[in-house]
């Protein structure tokens, strides 16, 4: 089933934060948005079929929003992520509840879970 639900996150600075998503987890970006120049940035990015929207828009949501990722290999998206530079606070560990997930943080503070989990491997 495609994804029917696009989680949004808010970013202070698309100068800092559009690099973090690109170079360090090796989103794209599929379009972005401004309404004029100089004005806040909307951005949708895609990474292995995942979508999310950023935006610099301060009435759409606030910092500090969390995503959950299900990924097919959890360790895999972390020595990528730790290749590219890319600080992992919690790494990957088992949890109670029968998942591999790690944690880190977006620089506007967002967090960001990705997970694998057994019984979908």
């Amino acid at each position: 089933m495609p994804q029917t639900v696009i989680p949004q996150l808010r970013m202070l600075h698309a100068d800092t934060t559009l690099p973090f998503y690109l170079q360090g987890l090796g989103f794209s970006v599929d379009w972005e948005h401004r309404f004029e120049p100089g004005m806040p940035l909307f951005a949708q990015l895609t990474r292995d079929g995942q979508t999310l929207f950023l935006t610099e828009h301060a009435g759409d949501c606030q910092p500090g929003g969390a995503v959950y990722f299900k990924v097919e290999d959890v360790d895999a998206v972390y020595r990528a992520f730790s290749a590219a530079g890319v600080p992992v606070p919690q790494p990957p560990h088992d949890t109670d509840w029968g998942t591999r997930e790690m944690l880190l943080l977006d620089p506007s503070g967002n967090r960001l879970r990705f997970a694998t989990h057994r019984d979908a491997a």
